[in-house]
């Protein structure tokens, strides 16, 4: 398998795909999702997942975010299927951090079919707390837009009235000083009791983008070599709860490894 940019998006088709996964990535890594996902990526195309990850860039205009890439993913769905030999595949949404909130408004203001959605490490933190180094921005340009469109409130506000994917996972981190998964499972399960799955792992807010790290060991193995081994096993053992909970949300019947 091999990656392919169609129309706007990084593809990854397996032989025989069970199902479509639309990816986004967090707000600063987002432009490159082939790239910052690969291993989770390449990972779900290995389990028979077809991979559409569409890259954005972040603006203020969230709302427009959403348009443009549900715009982009759709451009790519005639390619998936002929590529597939399928008329049709189940899609699932699948976002980290910004990402989530940019599938969540999709999932509000578009009329989409989706057999569910996974956000891991929902963050809907408004612009002062999200930009680094934004008030000195405002200085210069008191023109700059305030905040994001939609608000936190706003956003909140739509999900609790509009959106519309009924079977949904979030992933929240022990870890993860930036999450706002709570409020997002308070709505959700207030939408969908019974098809709303919220899940704590251990891990922090970068674990979903599964970069291995490559400690290397001296000549002689030493205690500090002891201390990157428990680490670097830590941050994959980490990674690894993740991927199986992701394929036991997505296929329930699925045996337990």
């Amino acid at each position: 398998m091999n990656w392919q940019e169609i129309s706007g998006n990084w593809v990854l088709i397996p032989p025989r795909p069970i199902a479509i996964i639309h990816f986004l990535g967090g707000a600063f890594v987002a432009t490159a999702p082939q790239l910052t996902y690969r291993s989770l990526l390449e990972f779900l195309a290995a389990e028979n997942y077809a991979i559409v990850a569409t890259p954005f860039v972040n603006t203020f205009d969230h709302s427009g975010i959403a348009a443009e890439v549900y715009k982009t993913f759709e451009r790519s769905i005639d390619f998936v299927h002929r590529q597939s030999g399928r008329r049709y595949l189940p899609i699932y949404g699948m976002g980290h951090s910004m990402g989530c909130k940019v599938h969540l408004l999709i999932g509000s203001l578009f009329a989409i079919e989706r057999s569910g959605n996974i956000f891991m490490s929902f963050n809907n933190y408004p612009a002062r707390r999200s930009i680094p180094f934004i008030e000195q921005f405002y200085q210069f340009a008191p023109n700059l837009a305030a905040e994001f469109t939609p608000s936190p409130e706003e956003t909140i506000g739509l999900i609790e009235k509009k959106y519309r994917i009924e079977r949904n996972l979030l992933v929240k981190f022990r870890n993860d000083d930036i999450d706002q998964t709570r409020p997002l499972n308070d709505v959700l399960i207030d939408r969908f009791p019974q098809m709303t799955t919220t899940r704590l792992l251990k891990g922090n807010h970068l674990t979903p983008l599964g970069q291995d790290v490559n400690w290397k060991s001296g000549q002689d193995f030493s205690p500090i070599d002891a201390i990157g081994q428990l680490f670097r096993q830590e941050v994959l053992g980490d990674f690894n709860d993740l991927k199986k909970t992701i394929l036991l949300w997505l296929n329930p019947l699925r045996v337990r490894e």
